[in-house]
């Protein structure tokens, strides 16, 4: 009995020594939920994600060499340089090259950053300017800061947060938000733009291990699967439907830039609906709950149930992932990937269709993909506009594609010929595309807006 107390008393010391230290490297906002002890879904495409290491260094891109799919990588080189000309040898250099990679660290509003921003900025990161309609913003966060410290402390010895200082007064939204959440007065909710800290090298900031009852800081991506939550420019008060949720970055990435009345997270797969629920449980309070649901329906049926029932819906189409698929674990499972390709296109045209019967009229569709490949991208969308008089597509070049331009890489025809200065046209408003460049590696993601008239 005494072996087994001893035992007992071990564990327990241990467990919180490790939780005493994670909360001392890396401090986040507590809030009373009802959580179950879990563990949460990798956020980074990466294998070699480190858990739990400190937020106070950045890594390196580890150097374990991943050999690519043969079937796979001569698939793409016939498809591709095809379709995308001479920019098909540069974007392969980069996907054959995975410690060339970039990715991006999206903050989290709901938590306490402490000296998170700084953090990220000693190390070489700096903030992608982004959208909030058709205003670009690059502020300087140099002050941001825990908000218990600002409640408590010194307010001389503290800086400001610009963004928060701009705001005269705050939403309705907002307001009703505070008081669901029960905050403190000066922790107050603001809406600044949605901020994701990239950096020009390869290096990787380390991941955060899921906590019961604690919202971790910050989510790891590529940045490009940013594009499509800024097409959709969410407002304070609307409805939105994601309609193919799991994992759920981009329903995190909503809820930072806007505080809707509703978001439904879509994900019929039952595995792939708990890597979501854990996903939203690590990024958003409880009393959002009855704000941000979780359904199981399939997607391609959704606007028959609920038609036009949404003012935004995103459809992230399940898709041929180029970086997922050029590491596929063997040469069978490449081939038989390669073989479901084929089946692919039409399962999208069903989503894309269905999302347009769900969205309400004068309320807008965005539709993308993490794949190159023309016949899922720009193929699906000429086929649903042919089929839906009501649909009209919207230019994302001069709202995304030119401001962004700096540090994302675009095509809108998916043809190597098109460069930025090319003229607008029905055709280029079918999409735009990201694709991974040297220097540049963020995508592939393509992005389309489709808008319902009224």
């Amino acid at each position: 009995m005494t072996k087994c107390m001893s035992s007992i008393h071990q564990f327990y010391t241990t467990r919180r020594r490790v939780w005493l230290k994670w909360r001392k490297l890396s401090p986040t906002a507590f809030w009373s939920r009802s959580a179950s002890s879990c563990r949460t879904a990798p956020e980074v495409l990466h294998p070699d994600e480190r858990k739990g290491a400190s937020c106070n260094q950045v890594t390196k891109t580890p150097h374990k060499q991943r050999s690519s799919c043969l079937p796979v990588l001569e698939h793409f080189d016939q498809q591709y340089s095809q379709e995308l000309g001479d920019l098909w040898e540069s974007a392969r250099s980069v996907l054959l090259d995975p410690q060339s990679w970039q990715y991006g660290v999206l903050l989290n509003r709901f938590s306490i950053l402490a000296d998170l921003p700084q953090t990220l900025r000693s190390q070489g990161f700096s903030l992608l300017p982004l959208t909030d309609g058709c205003k670009f913003f690059s502020p300087d966060l140099s002050a941001v800061s825990s908000p218990q410290k600002r409640a408590g402390g010194d307010s001389q010895d503290i800086p400001r947060d610009p963004i928060e200082d701009s705001r005269l007064r705050p939403s309705s939204a907002d307001v009703a938000l505070d008081r669901d959440l029960q905050l403190e007065p000066s922790f107050r909710l603001t809406r600044p733009p949605l901020r994701c800290y990239i950096n020009p090298r390869p290096v990787r900031f380390p991941s955060q291990p899921h906590w019961p009852g604690q919202l971790k800081q910050y989510y790891l991506l590529n940045a490009a699967s940013l594009l499509p939550v800024l097409a959709l420019q969410v407002r304070d008060g609307e409805k939105v439907l994601d309609l193919c949720a799991a994992p759920g970055g981009k329903a995190v990435a909503i809820m930072q830039c806007a505080t809707p009345a509703l978001l439904c997270c879509n994900e019929p797969d039952p595995h792939r609906r708990g890597w979501l629920a854990r996903t939203l449980e690590s990024f958003l309070p409880s009393p959002l709950s009855s704000r941000v649901t979780v359904s199981a329906q399939d997607g391609r049926s959704f606007g028959q149930r609920e038609e036009a029932a949404y003012d935004k819906v995103l459809v992230d189409a399940p898709c041929s992932n180029d970086r997922s698929w050029l590491y596929s674990r063997d040469s069978q499972q490449g081939a038989q990937r390669l073989k479901e390709r084929a089946k692919l296109s039409a399962l999208q045209v069903q989503l894309l269709r269905s999302a347009l019967s769900t969205v309400r009229p004068g309320g807008v569709v965005v539709y993308s993909t993490c794949t190159l490949s023309r016949s899922e991208n720009y193929g699906v969308v000429e086929t649903v506009l042919n089929d839906c008089p009501e649909a009209e597509p919207e230019d994302l070049w001069k709202e995304l594609a030119l401001p962004l331009s700096g540090c994302f890489s675009f095509t809108r025809s998916g043809c190597g010929g098109e460069t930025l200065a090319s003229t607008s046209s029905y055709r280029h408003r079918l999409g735009i595309l990201a694709f991974p460049q040297p220097g540049k590696t963020w995508g592939p993601m393509f992005v389309s807006r489709i808008r319902r008239r009224e």
